[in-house]
């Protein structure tokens, strides 16, 4: 048995990463502003009213930080990774 030496370069730290979480407080603090805001606005409507104001507010936040956490783990905005050794094949 001979010992493999491995070839490939270790992983350098990405720039990326730092950025990208710069660019997600950015993002969250400005979310927080427009919130504030327009429920600033809707204060005077009822309760049920409002609800399904700070349940939307509450989660469409998350949505456009999948591309900024693609990019920052793949370098690319658009690229979502295949699934890999799942066992299918495009092949007929």
């Amino acid at each position: 048995m001979t010992a493999e030496i491995d070839t490939k370069p270790k992983d350098q730290p990405s720039w990326r990463k730092p950025v990208g979480m710069i660019l997600i407080l950015v993002l969250i603090l400005l979310w927080c502003g427009i919130a504030v805001t327009l429920i600033e606005k809707l204060s005077a409507l009822n309760f049920w009213l409002q609800l399904p104001v700070y349940a939307i507010l509450g989660i469409a936040w998350i949505f456009p930080m999948r591309p900024l956490l693609t990019w920052m783990n793949t370098g690319s905005w658009r690229h979502f990774p295949e699934n890999k050794g799942n066992g299918a094949s495009d092949e007929t």
